[in-house]
C-alpha cells in the first residue's frame, strides 16, 4: 500500500490539515511552560552558591581527614584531641533525647493532643529517628549547623503505612544562598534562604518512580556518572582518604545496566510562573543543570528543610563548630608530640665526630652488641679524642610540657569537656566539692546546647504534623497504633479528624535529663510538704499520691492500675462526653461533688457544663447546711480494711468495725464516704 503524500492532496484539504497540526503544536506549548528561563536562573544561582561554599567544603574535607586520619605518616603520631572532644560532646547531646508533647489550643483538643503524642512515639521508631538524630547531631557539631530534608510522605494504606520520611543532607554536597542566616529565617522570614540545594545520585528507576519527574525524559541524551563539578564524587573521595582506603577505579556507569546512576542536582528556588505568580519550587536537573528533569511546587510557604545550630552566632548561618575550636590545638599538640619523640630518638641515637685518622672504617661506628673496634692510638694521645658527641641544642622540655597542657586545657574549656567528662581520671587532685562544681557547670553548658537543639526539634515535629495534615486523606486513611501499657497491648484506630485539630496544637519540647531533674527536685520538695499536708483530715490524699506517682515516672495507665478510678470519677468522665455536646446532665444527691467538680473541669466550656458545675457547687453549699438531705452509704461507713483491728462498733452489732474511711479515699468535704470499688 502506497504511503499518503500530503503534497498530492487538494489545496483546501492540505491547508486545513496543516492548520489543525499547528493548533495542536501550539496547545502542547501552552500545556508545558517554557522552562528555559528557569534553567538559566538555576545555573546562575548554582554558580553563586558554588563559589561561596567551595572554600568551606574544602575545609570540611580537610578536617574530615584530621578527625580520622588513617593516611598519616607511619613514622608520626596522630593526636586525638578533635576526636575525643567531638565524641564527648556528641555523646552528651545525643544521650539527652528531647521529648515532645502536644498542647491543644481549644476546648476538647486534649484527646487530639493525646493521639498525637501516641502517634509521635510510634513514628519515632518507624522513622528510625534515633539514627537520624545521630547523623543530624554529627553534622551539626562538625559544621556548626546540620540540615534535614523533610518533605516526603510514605502512604501505603494496604500495609497501614503512613509515615513522614526525613533525610539528613550531606554537608559536603550542600550549596546555599550566601546571604541566608538560616533556612527559613526568623518569624518574619528575614534572613531566609532564597535558593539552595545539593548534588545527588539517581537511577532511571528512581526517576520513573518519582511522580514529580517528567514522563518524556530522553534517557539516551542524559549523561551517566560524574558531572563537571561533582560534589558527590568529591565527598566520596574525602571519606575514602579519611579512612585510608585506596581510590577505586570507577566503572563505566553505562556498563551497570539498571544500577547505573546519573548525577542530578536537587535544587530549591523561587519560580515566576507564566501567570505572574511567584512560588517556591523544588527542581531536579541533569547534564550539568542544562536539562530540567522534574519540578514540584511546594504546598507551604517555607522550605521543607530543618536546620540545627550548635553554637549559633546572631545573624549568621555558620556559627561555631567543634573543629573551629579544636583543630588548631590538635595540630599544635601533634607537632609537640612528634618533636618530643624525635628529641627522645636523638638522645638515644646522637650524632658524633670521629677522628678519621684513627677510625678508618665508618661502618665500625654502627651499633652492635659485644662488638670490638680497633683504634690506632699513638703515644701521648687520648682514646677519648677518637670519637666525641656533637653538641646540639637541648629543647626546653618543661616549656614544651606547659604548652602541651595549655593547649589541652584551652580545648577543654572551649567545649566544656574536662577530663572527667571524657571518662579519664583527672590529672590534678581535686576535692569532692570541686568535682561536683565542675560537673554542675558542665551540665549547665550542655543544657544550653540542648535548649538550642530544642529549636530545631520543635520545627521537626511541626513539619511532621503538617505532613500528616497535607497527606492524610479525610474519611479514607486510617492509622492503627499498638499502645503497650500496664494493662497490656491495645490498638487505637485514628482517622484524620482524630489527629488534626481546627487550630494547630502547640509543640512542647523538653530535655529528658532536665525534665527528670526537675521531677526529682519537685518530688523531694513535695515529699516533705505532703507529710505535713496529709495530717489535715480534709486533705485530698488520693490526688497527692497520684501527683507523686507522676513525678516518679509512672505512666497514666500505671497510675490507674495503682489507684483505680472511683465510681464517681468514671461517672463524671462519661458525663463529660454529654456535656461536651451541650447536653444537660442531672446532678444526683449521692454524687461526690468535689470529685465531679475536679473531673468536669476538663470538659468543654458549654452552657450545659457551666450549669452542671454550678449545680454541684450549690449541692455542696446545701449539704453543709442540711446534711440530712443527702444519703449515707452504710456499707462504706462500716467497711473494715483486711488486716485491721476490730474497733468498738457504733451500730450495735458486735464484731463490725466502725472505722471511718480515711480522707485520702474521698475528696468530699461533706463527710460522705466513697462508695466501695
Amino acid at each position: 500500500m502506497n504511503e499518503l503524500n500530503l503534497l498530492d492532496l487538494p489545496d483546501d484539504i492540505f491547508n486545513t490539515l496543516q492548520s489543525k497540526s499547528k493548533k495542536i503544536e501550539d496547545k502542547d506549548k501552552e500545556d508545558k511552560p517554557d522552562y528555559e528561563s528557569l534553567i538559566q536562573q538555576v545555573q546562575k544561582e548554582y554558580k553563586v552558591a558554588f563559589d561561596f561554599m567551595k572554600p568551606k567544603i574544602d575545609k570540611w574535607r580537610m578536617r574530615l581527614k584530621l578527625y580520622n586520619n588513617q593516611k598519616r605518616d607511619e613514622e608520626a603520631v596522630g593526636d586525638t584531641t578533635l576526636f575525643t572532644t567531638f565524641q564527648t560532646v556528641l555523646a552528651s547531646l545525643y544521650e539527652d533525647r528531647l521529648a515532645v508533647s502536644f498542647g491543644g489550643r481549644e476546648d476538647g483538643d486534649e484527646e487530639t493532643a493525646d493521639n498525637l503524642e501516641a502517634m509521635a512515639k510510634a513514628d519515632y521508631d518507624d522513622m528510625e529517628k534515633d539514627q537520624l538524630d545521630f547523623e543530624w547531631d554529627f553534622n551539626t557539631l562538625f559544621c556548626g549547623r546540620g540540615l534535614v530534608l523533610m518533605e516526603e510522605f510514605e502512604r501505603d494504606p494496604d500495609n497501614n503505612t503512613f509515615l513522614p520520611v526525613p533525610e539528613v543532607i550531606d554537608f559536603l554536597t550542600w550549596l546555599r544562598d550566601p546571604k541566608a542566616t538560616s533556612v527559613n529565617g526568623n518569624r518574619k522570614g528575614k534572613g531566609a534562604m532564597r535558593f539552595g540545594g545539593n548534588d545527588i545520585k539517581m537511577s532511571r528507576q528512581d526517576m520513573e518512580d518519582n511522580p514529580n519527574f517528567f514522563k518524556d525524559i530522553d534517557f539516551k541524551s542524559l549523561k551517566y556518572g560524574e558531572s563537571t563539578q561533582s560534589l558527590v564524587t568529591d565527598a566520596e573521595q574525602s571519606r575514602d582518604d579519611a579512612q585510608g582506603r585506596q581510590t577505586q577505579k570507577k566503572d563505566t556507569e553505562a556498563d551497570l545496566g539498571a544500577n547505573a546512576e546519573y548525577d542530578v542536582t536537587q535544587w530549591f528556588s523561587h519560580w515566576k510562573k507564566p501567570d505572574g505568580s511567584i512560588v517556591k519550587v523544588k527542581l531536579w536537573l541533569g547534564n550539568d543543570r542544562s536539562i530540567l528533569l522534574g519540578l514540584k511546587e511546594l504546598k507551604r510557604n517555607y522550605w521543607p528543610i530543618l536546620d540545627r545550630p550548635l553554637y549559633p552566632t546572631s545573624h549568621d548561618w555558620d556559627g561555631t563548630s567543634i573543629p573551629d575550636l579544636v583543630e588548631d590545638k590538635q595540630r599544635a599538640r601533634a607537632i609537640a608530640q612528634n618533636l618530643g619523640l624525635k628529641a627522645m630518638k636523638a638522645d638515644l641515637y646522637p650524632m658524633y665526630i670521629y677522628n678519621t685518622n684513627k677510625i678508618t672504617n665508618k661502618a665500625d661506628l654502627n651499633f652492635d652488641f659485644d662488638k670490638y673496634i680497633g683504634v690506632d692510638v699513638k703515644a701521648n694521645e687520648s682514646l677519648e679524642s677518637s670519637v666525641i658527641p656533637l653538641n646540639k641544642a637541648r629543647p626546653n622540655l618543661q616549656l614544651l610540657d606547659f604548652i602541651y597542657k595549655s593547649l589541652d586545657a584551652s580545648a577543654q574549656k572551649a567545649t566544656a569537656t574536662p577530663e572527667l567528662q571524657q571518662g579519664a581520671i583527672s590529672s590534678q587532685q581535686r576535692t569532692l566539692g570541686e568535682l561536683n562544681l565542675v560537673a554542675s557547670n558542665v551540665d549547665t553548658r550542655y543544657s544550653l546546647s540542648a535548649k538550642v537543639f530544642g529549636w530545631s526539634e520543635k520545627r521537626f515535629w511541626q513539619h511532621w504534623y503538617n505532613l500528616y495534615k497535607d497527606n492524610f486523606a479525610e474519611d479514607i486513611d486510617e492509622k492503627v497504633l499498638r499502645i503497650v501499657g500496664a494493662f497490656g497491648a491495645k490498638w487505637r484506630k485514628l482517622s484524620k479528624s482524630d489527629i488534626i485539630a481546627n487550630i494547630d496544637p502547640d509543640v512542647i519540647i523538653e530535655s529528658q535529663i532536665i525534665s527528670r531533674a526537675k521531677q526529682l527536685e519537685e518530688s523531694n520538695r513535695l515529699n516533705g510538704f505532703f507529710t505535713v499536708a496529709f495530717a489535715d483530715p480534709n486533705a485530698n490524699k488520693r490526688w497527692g499520691m497520684k501527683k507523686l506517682a507522676r513525678l516518679n515516672g509512672l505512666e497514666k495507665d500505671e497510675i490507674d492500675r495503682l489507684f483505680p478510678p472511683t465510681i464517681d470519677e468514671r461517672i463524671a468522665e462519661d458525663q463529660n462526653e454529654l456535656l461536651n455536646e451541650n447536653k444537660l446532665v442531672p446532678v444526683l444527691p449521692e454524687d461526690d461533688h468535689n470529685i465531679h467538680l475536679e473531673i468536669h473541669a476538663k470538659a468543654k466550656e458549654t452552657e450545659a457544663s457551666k450549669a452542671h458545675i454550678e449545680t454541684h457547687k450549690k449541692a455542696l453549699s446545701i449539704k453543709k447546711v442540711k446534711p440530712e438531705l443527702f444519703p449515707i452509704d452504710k456499707n462504706a461507713e462500716t467497711f473494715q480494711e483486711p488486716g485491721t483491728t476490730t474497733q468498738t462498733p457504733i451500730t450495735g452489732n458486735p464484731g463490725i468495725s466502725a472505722k471511718p474511711i480515711a480522707p485520702s479515699q474521698t475528696s468530699n468535704m461533706g463527710g460522705r464516704a466513697m462508695p466501695l470499688q
